[in-house]
């Protein structure tokens, strides 16, 4: 069990890390990612206001591979997004490796024309 809650902390210390170096805004807004064990949740933050702008998680899509899942719901935020004509955003993977779910997704939101 502590090797679980050491898991847990380092990643905590990861975001915390990365949080302290980028910052959204109105027009490029910073996209943060939490991956659980069944889904993914993403928003779109506005850190200068704290507001989200826009959300999407994987809970409501019916694709039992979570990897195709997560790149779904990168396309559905990056078409969202792009409807407001916003183009650039900061990606924070809030503390995860790159790699798998938290790919997948990134990978959904450049196929939705959005750079980072």
């Amino acid at each position: 069990m502590a090797e679980k809650t050491n898991k847990i902390i380092q990643r905590r210390k990861r975001h915390i890390r990365v949080r302290a170096k980028i910052s959204g805004t109105e027009k490029v807004p910073r996209i943060s990612v939490f991956r659980s064990a069944k889904h993914v949740y993403v928003q779109a933050v506005n850190d200068t206001i704290g507001k989200t702008v826009f959300s999407a998680s994987d809970s409501d899509l019916k694709e039992k591979n979570k990897i195709k899942k997560s790149f779904a719901v990168g396309e559905m935020l990056g078409q969202a997004i792009k409807k407001e004509g916003i183009s650039k955003i900061l990606f924070d993977r809030g503390g995860f490796k790159y790699h798998g779910r938290i790919k997948a997704l990134a990978d959904g939101l450049r196929s939705a024309g959005l750079k980072f």
